[in-house]
């Protein structure tokens, strides 16, 4: 007998999760957006695995060591915990191709799905009934490449929404693509 594939609300970390301030690797640089502890809670109750998916180039540029992001990982899941949310798995790329010695472009980084799959393999998720939420385009490019049925773009400065008609892969899942500037309307449907 196997378990039932469940969905997940996959979060992007910098601009989703807490203010993107520029290669937050410190607990002390972490401020949480406004909603996203009440946006968790609501798609768990709803049945949804949430899941953090985040690029960390700052990790292959040399301004922080993986340890660096653990401990801000580790904070993060204090405060969730704090806030009546079990611990929240996540998936980091650590890579950068101007910065890595990589032989090949790795399939992590976002735009790429890697990470998206990866959950999806690990924790038995069903991407076809998934959300991701991100603040770049980048992530709902990954998003729609993994098969996630409802990307959302969180776009609270305005400076994404142009950018989604520049990507031919986008294009022919516009009508898909939810665009959002308060995670506080945000629900499971």
């Amino acid at each position: 007998m196997t378990n039932a594939k469940k969905p997940a609300l996959f979060l992007d970390r910098d601009g989703v999760i807490n203010v993107n301030h520029g290669y937050v690797y410190k607990a002390d640089d972490i401020e949480f957006i406004p909603g996203v502890f009440a946006l968790i809670r609501r798609f768990v109750a709803a049945g949804f695995q949430p899941v953090i998916v985040t690029n960390q180039s700052g990790i292959a540029r040399g301004m922080y060591s993986h340890e660096d992001f653990h401990q801000v990982m580790a904070y993060i899941q204090r405060q969730f915990s704090a806030k009546g949310i079990a611990e929240v798995p996540y998936y980091y790329c650590p890579h950068h191709p101007q910065y890595d010695t990589l032989e090949n472009p790795c399939g992590c980084r976002k735009p790429a799905p890697g990470m998206l799959i990866a959950a999806s393999d690990e924790l038995n998720i069903d991407l076809g009934r998934s959300v991701m939420v991100g603040d770049k385009v980048i992530d709902i490019i990954a998003a729609t490449a993994a098969g996630v049925a409802r990307p959302i773009l969180y776009d609270l400065a305005g400076e994404q929404r142009g950018q989604l008609h520049e990507h031919e892969q986008l294009r022919r899942v516009m009508s898909q693509i939810e665009v959002i500037d308060d995670l506080n309307l945000l629900q499971p449907l």
